[in-house]
């Protein structure tokens, strides 16, 4: 037991505390995800999602990011995606505009950023919370306020306040706790769906709606897809570099090999994340609003979750994320820079060919590893329509939600080890080669 990394983990101090206060923060998440806005009737709402045979797609597809909190019409409903769609656009319009660019670089450009991020998120909460109210519309009985002006403003203005307070437990979390927040956060949300999940699928086999057969072959593809996902997350490509012998006043610096690791996929889950943001957004809109408009209704059909065209947006989205995060976090122009600066140069590579090599070493990792996350992405989809599970179950044993899972379990495994090896205990795992995703 001495040696048990469990038990270290709530010897040391630091960690213990980090544990606890992300326990509870998560605690907090799950208590608002079930507490109804003012104006909505809860019996109302069960009754008409019970009604619905096959389920409603985009209320599966929404509750997949919140944990259930939207089809509770709960305070935090919206979660954390207006934050992440924010972000989205503000990263685009970084690279798109040079003079943002130029703001964000200077001192204290991050704080802008930031600022602007939160104030962004506050307009696209308000914009979203409206076609809520709109959706809430649609539902018989469910709306207890008679006046609607009023009823809209009390919604947006909750959903608004618990969207951003939800973004600040996930910065807390950051600073406070263990892992990222806002990644915790969905993984919170997509975790508390599994006992349901099972539990419905349970049903399902023993009424005979599916076949006991395609379970076991479905949950066999699941453990499959975790174990190439724990192997993709940690592979890596190493890129051997050779410093220079310089003398620096009396001492001798340099004259030693090293290597700069590129992960097979540098970006991790952050693809798949902002694609799926990046289409919630119009997604949540059209549907919302589609009872007043032709169109709308044709582009809320067009997006279906379970349809052809938004399972291809989705892939192109991922490959595009892909590349366009692995810029931002890792740009070979500033990397080559860095080596150069230090007197390293690649072996068999010319100094002045070595952001060209990194970029095409970059390049025959970024393609193959963005198809790779967008065909597990597209997973629930293939299960759904072959083996006839309903969207609920099939977005959980597979796709995204496996890749936040294990994403989110390594980083957070990984912060753990780090911690623990540096109050001189063992790690985690014997060999302690556990990797960040730096999320």
């Amino acid at each position: 037991m001495a040696n048990n990394p469990i038990v270290n983990m709530f010897k040391v101090k630091e960690l213990r505390e980090r544990i606890f206060f992300t326990f509870i923060m998560l605690a907090i998440f799950r208590l608002g995800s079930i507490l109804t806005v003012p104006g909505i009737n809860p019996q109302a709402l069960t009754a008409y999602f019970d009604s619905l045979s096959r389920g409603n797609a985009f209320v599966d597809y929404m509750d997949f990011f919140a944990g259930g909190a939207f089809s509770n019409f709960s305070v935090f409903m919206l979660g954390v995606m207006p934050y992440i769609s924010t972000q989205i656009i503000l990263q685009l319009a970084l690279i798109i505009f040079p003079s943002l660019k130029k703001i964000a670089e200077e001192e204290g450009g991050t704080k802008k950023v930031n600022a602007w991020t939160r104030i962004g998120t506050v307009f696209v909460c308000l914009f979203q919370s409206l076609a809520v109210t709109v959706y809430a519309a649609s539902i018989p009985n469910a709306i207890v306020i008679s006046n609607p002006v009023f009823f809209k403003f009390i919604v947006m203005i909750t959903v608004t306040t618990g969207t951003m307070i939800t973004v600040w437990m996930g910065e807390q979390i950051t600073a406070r706790g263990i892992g990222n927040g806002i990644s915790m956060l969905i993984f919170a949300g997509i975790v508390a769906r599994l006992p349901s999940a099972v539990w419905e699928l349970g049903r399902m086999v023993h009424n005979g709606d599916i076949n006991i057969v395609f379970v076991i072959v479905v949950f066999i593809m699941f453990v499959a897809i975790i174990g190439l996902v724990v192997l993709e997350q940690q592979g890596q490509r190493k890129i051997p570099i050779h410093y220079a012998k310089r003398v620096v006043g009396r001492r001798m610096y340099g004259g030693q090999s090293t290597y700069l690791p590129f992960k097979i996929n540098p970006s991790g889950v952050i693809p798949v994340i902002f694609a799926s943001s990046f289409l919630t957004f119009p997604l949540q809109i059209a549907t919302g609003l589609a009872s007043n408009s032709r169109w709308l209704n044709k582009l809320a059909a067009f997006l279906t979750p379970t349809g052809v065209w938004y399972n291809v947006l989705l892939v192109l989205l991922i490959v595009f994320f892909a590349y366009f995060y692995t810029q931002v976090t890792m740009n070979p122009t500033e990397i080559a820079k860095q080596i150069r600066e230090n007197g390293g140069s690649i072996p068999g590579i010319r100094t002045d060919k070595t952001e060209e090599h990194l970029q095409k070493v970059l390049n025959r990792l970024i393609f193959p590893g963005s198809l790779y996350l967008a065909g597990i992405a597209v997973l629930p989809t293939v299960i759904q329509n072959i083996f006839g599970f309903p969207q609920s179950i099939s977005m959980l044993m597979g796709g995204t939600s496996l890749l936040i899972l294990v994403g989110v379990d390594l980083d957070t495994m990984s912060q753990v080890e780090a911690l623990l090896k540096m109050h001189h205990h063992d790690g985690l795992v014997k060999k302690g080669k556990l990797r960040s995703r730096n999320l």
